[in-house]
């Protein structure tokens, strides 16, 4: 794992985790350095075959003080990606760390919101696909349907009242990636959403929703499998069965929860 060290420190950070992005990440790295608020652009690549770390390498000669690289060996799931990049930009004095997907279904442009969110007082703002209504463009109607009860089942299981639990499009202040135990997340795949909203809201942090449009990729492909709908569904049990053990157990530590 490398990265270049930063030379001039921003406030705010996005995290972009990428595996064969070509096709998008020199364009969703201009727009968010193109947005009226500053974003440093922390890049996390899992070995892609396709080139993406190369081009991220040129684009660095030209963003020297605001775009920053992992490179990881291998695809190594999504959640261990974001805590990398937690843990890169708190060692390097960001107060707020935004998450993105590369391939434009997040609009950068609601980074702004997102920031603005948080502050103004919330601990986490969450890019919501359900807060309005359903707020997706260019999904399957099974894939939509999947998303959307998907979120309720995990409201009704883990009682919570956020719309869109496994939101991917989200922005932590400092306070909150500092609280969390990052050693005691177990999941890897989308998964990892619903278990860090979980887990900070135990510790007693503010959640908001920002209504955002979600709109599908145009360009390369999904990395969306079943088998990582079913860590999130099989995980969601897991948390309750661990909060009820730990509760048997007499264990008292807000993350326990």
């Amino acid at each position: 794992m490398s990265a270049k060290m930063p030379t001039k420190m921003s406030a705010k950070l996005v995290i972009i985790p990428t595996y064969n992005e070509k096709e998008n990440i020199e364009a969703i790295t201009r727009k968010v350095f193109s947005l009226g608020t500053r974003f440093d652009v922390l890049v996390i690549d899992d070995g892609s075959p396709d080139g993406t770390a190369g081009i991220v390498k040129r684009l660095q000669n030209e963003f020297r003080d605001r775009l920053y690289l992992v490179e990881r060996t291998g695809k190594q799931g999504l959640g261990t990606a974001y805590i990398a990049g937690f843990r890169w930009g708190l060692a390097h004095g960001y107060e707020q760390v935004c998450e993105m997907d590369a391939d434009f279904s997040h609009n950068p442009d609601d980074l702004v919101r997102l920031s603005a969110a948080c502050d103004e007082g919330a601990d986490i703002a969450v890019g919501s696909r359900y807060i309005t209504g359903v707020n997706v463009v260019n999904w399957p109607m099974k894939r939509v349907m999947m998303s959307y009860y998907g979120s309720a089942y995990v409201r009704k299981i883990l009682r919570l009242k956020i719309r869109d639990m496994t939101a991917g499009f989200k922005c932590y202040t400092r306070r909150v990636l500092e609280a969390i135990d990052f050693d005691r997340v177990r999941m890897k795949g989308y998964g990892f959403q619903i278990e860090m909203k979980y887990t900070a809201i135990k510790l007693g942090f503010s959640l908001v929703e920002v209504p955002i449009i979600f709109v599908d990729r145009k360009l390369g492909s999904t990395k969306m499998s079943g088998g990582i709908f079913r860590e999130a569904l099989w995980g969601v049990i897991m948390l309750k069965l661990r909060k009820i053990r730990r509760k048997s157990l007499g264990e008292v530590s807000p993350q326990s929860a």
